[in-house]
């Protein structure tokens, strides 16, 4: 039994490792032209703004207004995030996944 902990362990620690991008590869993108996705229109306009203060050239404004137009940008960022549909696993999820699923079966 302890040899089985041990090489677990030694699993979790050598995957925890490896970067997750060194797996991963170039892929050309493939047009899906039957289901166009669409993007709401308020999406649309909080990435124009964010494309707007990126263009911006802040060298010229003070370090209050600097401090404000990063404000603005890390609340459209959590606004965006916010409407953002999908489901979003880390590794370890995905390890421990595998595994139940490996001594349940």
């Amino acid at each position: 039994m302890k040899k089985v902990t041990f090489y677990l362990m030694l699993m979790f620690v050598t995957l925890s490792m490896i970067p997750s991008q060194a797996f991963a590869a170039e892929k050309n993108p493939i047009e899906n032209v039957n289901s166009p996705k669409e993007i709401p229109a308020e999406v649309k306009v909080l990435l124009n703004r964010l494309d707007e203060i990126k263009a911006m050239d802040k060298s010229e404004l003070s370090s209050s207004e600097k401090k404000e137009l990063r404000k603005e940008v890390r609340a459209i960022k959590a606004e965006l995030k916010s409407t953002g549909n999908g489901v979003y696993l880390s590794v370890g999820a995905i390890i421990i996944i595998i595994l139940l699923l490996i001594l349940l079966l």
